[in-house]
Formats: C-alpha cells, structure tokens, sequence
C-alpha cells in the first residue's frame, strides 16, 4: 500500500507526459482527477490504520545490499497525518492553478514528482531513501518557482535550492558516518533507522551528527537564523508553490527533527533542550513582530509561519507528552490554514494583481465570500477556541510549560501578536469603503474556489471539535518517543509527567 502511495503521482506525471503538448486544455483537469487516486488511498491507510505504537504495513525490499540500502517505508501516528494532508492540498493546489496558461504540462507534472518525493519522505525507515527523497523534492520546487513565480523567482529558487541544498549535505555526511560507525560495530552494512537508532556512539561524535542533522532540518523549517529564505520563496512562487511549501514542505523539517534527531541522538537531543527552545521561542516572537510591519500580505504569511511553526519545536523539545502531541497535530493545523490563507492571498492577488495591504481596503463590500473565509482561517491561524489552532497550540503551551517555564511565557505571547498581525491585515484589506475604483468591482469567489476552500474549513472545525480523531492515532507513537528517550538516557519528564497527569494534578 504505501509503495503504490509514493508510485500512484509518479504514475499520474507519466500519465500527463504522454497528452501531447498541444492538448492545453487537458493536462491541468486530467492531472488534478488522477492527483486524487492518491487522496483516496491515503483516506483508506487513515480508516484502517490502528491506534498502536510502532510502524504499520511496512514495505521493505533490499535497493543495493552491498551497502545495505532498502526500499524501507511504513507509517505511524506521526508520519500519518502528514500523508493524508499532503494528498489532500495537491489536488487542491492544482486546482488553484488555473491562472497558469504557460508551460501547463510542465508544471503540473512538476507538481504530481513533488507530490511523489513528499510522501516518500515521510514513509522512509532507510536513512539513505529518506535521503534521495528529501532531495528529490528540491528539483521540482525549484523549477516551481523559477519558472511560474513572480518578478524576482529565479533568485528566490536559487536561494531556495543554495539553503537546503547545504542543510542537506550537511545531513548526507552524517548519515554516512552513521552507516559506517554502524558496519565497524555490527560487521554488515544498513541505512535503517531502526539499526542506526541502537548504535553506540560517543558524546562528541552523536551532539556533531545531531548538529549535522539539526542544522538540515532547521533550514527547512526554517528555524531562526535559518529563516531567510522562505519569505523570498513565498512571495515569489505561484499560489500552488506557496501552499505546498507552507504546508507540507516546511513540515519536513519539524517531522525531521522528531523522527530523526529524537530517534538517533537521544542524549544529544536531552543536552540540545535549551538551545532549540530558545530558537524556537526566538522564531516565535521574531517571526510575529516582523509579521506585523509587513507591507506584504504574502509575505507577512510567510514571516507567520515562521512564528507557528516555532511552537512545533518548542513542543518537540520540551520532551513531553502533550508537547509532542502538540508538535504533530500543529503540523497538520498549521498546513491547513497557512495553506489556506495563501489560498486566499492567491485569489486576490489574481483579481487585483497586487499583493501591497495599501492597495486595498473595503474589499469585504464587494467580495464578502473572501473576506468570510479569510477571517474564519484569520481565525483559525490565531487559535480561536473551536477551531483547530486552538488545539494545537494549547497542548504544545500546556506540554511545554512544566519543563520550559519560562520560555512557554514568553512563547505565550507569540499568540498575542498573531492576533494583532491577522486581525490588523484583515482590517486594513477588508474592512471600511473601497477607496480605489479597483478594489469596488471585483468579482466575488467563483463555485471552484468555494469548493477548494470548504474541505479545508470543515477539517478546521472537525479538528477544533474533535481532536480525538487525530489523538487517537497520534498518542501511542508520540509516547513511544518519549519512552525510548527516558528509555536511553537520564531525562526524566518534568512534573506533572504525561499529558494525562496534568488534568489529574489539577484535579487533585
């Protein structure tokens, strides 16, 4: 099953490259009704997948067994909810797309190989296969941007490519240098994570593999400093680019430090508490405040993810059990809003073909659809209680908070200025009287982009709601982190201990 969900988009880019060049009219519907085949399969692997600890219908086949590289994929709680999201925002992403009339064929078969080295990144257990996929993703957003982004994208996909690609070699060198340490202790050859995690290393070589292997997935979420060059990619890359790189890429880099760093450095992870926290908080406030002078309203959704997803670290590295759960579940929150909102950005930068807040203003009397949904996702982005992003960042505060106090204050108010920073945008684009002849005959959402942003609004709801669908299968692998990290080391979780414990505390 999971090999089928890495193969299924290679399959349907093939499929496209087939249409001849000429049949225009084609490629954009054909690739976005096989881009669901995908959606529909990852939609089955979540109805039956068991809430239980431990990776489910693993695939493993020997790649190259002089060096021990598998094809090596499964699935967990953590892992999981990444696969549906990102089956979910492709075909939504193409469908976006219409605007794109230059190159279709290309683009959309860019996006169906994204979609592939995605997925496969999230299901690889072979170090090396996580490898080729993590860099396999680079090429097609590269060209994403280079080719179909705005005025200045081929510097911002060059920049893009120069800052992973250096995080990325760093991670290769490490991961080498494990699989080598690993065949001069066991006597054979493996990539995979679950040979490499019981490897017996020394204190100065595991902190310079975690360094290597942090440093990759810092630039990628981008942590502080690493951050430059996602407000450049965004506000340069087409609608569809800037969703998916929000969305699922960005997440690679949280994913990484929680499947990886976790996994194979635990005491390097214990002795990096304070460091990453600190980042993390740093990103939190840093990110806000430059939000909140943006002229830009792409790229002041940019600098917002850049404070969000400082929250997933700093849960993922308080080494608690809500902090954890808090990670994984705002990894899901926050690809659904800040792709939403990017969405929205999208489809008002098509109207007015400006992105400047000073251009607007009014613009809820005559597009109310728009303005509503960007003020429910406005909603959602800054935790509005019953809305997804509530919950997230409640278990990452309420898990942080006994072993990080301090920083989970100072984090706290990172909540405070999103809220100034959306609801200031929103004000200053929506709300008031169109002043400019332009903004007062725009023409509100069409049927289509009503139907790419209800899906993403109703799992908004379901989530805020009902957190427990996602819970359910989240907990027994985000615990199982936890365990093997007290398991391996001498952390011992801060009072009140696990999540559970909290309420009973409270209770008590």
């Amino acid at each position: 099953m999971l090999t089928s969900l890495v193969l299924l988009p290679v399959a349907a880019a093939i499929v496209v490259m087939l249409i001849p060049g000429r049949r225009k009219e084609i490629h954009l519907p054909l690739s976005i009704a096989l881009s669901v085949m995908p959606l529909a399969l990852a939609g089955y692997l979540f109805w039956v997948f068991e809430p239980a600890a431990g990776f489910q219908y693993v695939d493993r086949v020997p790649w190259y067994e002089p060096w021990g590289i598998d094809w090596y994929l499964g699935v967990d709680g953590i892992s999981l909810p990444m696969i549906v999201l990102t089956t979910l925002l492709v075909p939504i992403a193409l469908a976006a797309s219409t605007t794109i009339t230059n190159r279709t064929k290309e683009f959309v078969i860019y996006t169906l190989l994204l979609e592939a080295g995605m997925i496969g990144a999230f299901l690889a257990l072979d170090l090396f296969l996580f490898f080729v996929f993590f860099e396999a993703m680079l090429i097609p957003m590269y060209f994403i941007i280079g080719i179909w982004g705005t005025e200045r994208r081929v510097y911002a996909a060059v920049k893009f490519f120069i800052y992973t690609a250096f995080g990325s070699a760093l991670m290769l060198a490490a991961i080498i240098g494990l699989a080598l340490t690993y065949a001069s202790q066991e006597g054979s050859a493996s990539f995979a994570l679950s040979d490499l995690a019981g490897l017996d290393l020394a204190v100065g070589t595991e902190r310079i593999f975690f360094a290597a292997f942090a440093i990759a997935f810092a630039i990628k979420v981008p942590l502080f400093p690493f951050h430059t060059w996602l407000p450049d990619a965004h506000v340069e890359a087409p609608t569809a680019g800037s969703v998916l790189l929000a969305a699922v890429l960005l997440k690679l880099g949280t994913y990484g430090l929680l499947r990886f760093n976790l996994a194979l450095f635990p005491d390097a992870s214990v002795d990096a508490i304070p460091i990453m926290a600190i980042l993390a908080v740093i990103g939190i406030i840093y990110g806000a405040v430059v939000a909140i002078v943006q002229p830009d309203l792409k790229k002041l959704v940019a600098y917002s993810s850049v404070s969000h997803l400082g929250f997933i670290v700093l849960g993922t590295f308080a080494l608690t059990s809500g902090g954890l759960q808090g990670a994984v579940i705002q990894n899901v929150n926050h690809g659904l809003t800040t792709g939403a909102l990017f969405l929205l950005v999208g489809m008002i930068y098509d109207r007015r073909h400006t992105k400047k807040i000073s251009d607007f203003g009014g613009l809820q009397k005559t597009v109310p659809l728009l303005a509503g949904f960007f003020l429910f996702m406005t909603f959602a982005s800054i935790g509005l209680p019953g809305l997804n992003g509530f919950v997230g960042e409640f278990l990452v505060l309420i898990g942080s908070y006994p072993a990080l106090p301090s920083l989970t204050v100072i984090a706290a108010f990172g909540v405070v200025l999103a809220a100034i920073y959306l609801l200031w945008a929103y004000e200053r684009v929506f709300t008031g009287v169109p002043d400019k002849e332009e903004n007062s005959v725009l023409s509100d959402l069409s049927g289509r982009e009503i139907a790419l942003l209800v899906p993403i609004a109703v799992l908004i709801v379901v989530i805020g709601l009902y957190p427990k669908l996602l819970l359910d299968k989240i907990t027994p692998s985000t615990e199982a982190v936890l365990d093997n990290i007290v398991e391996q080391t001498d952390f011992t979780i801060p009072e009140p201990g696990r999540i559970g414990d909290v309420f009973v505390a409270g209770g008590e």
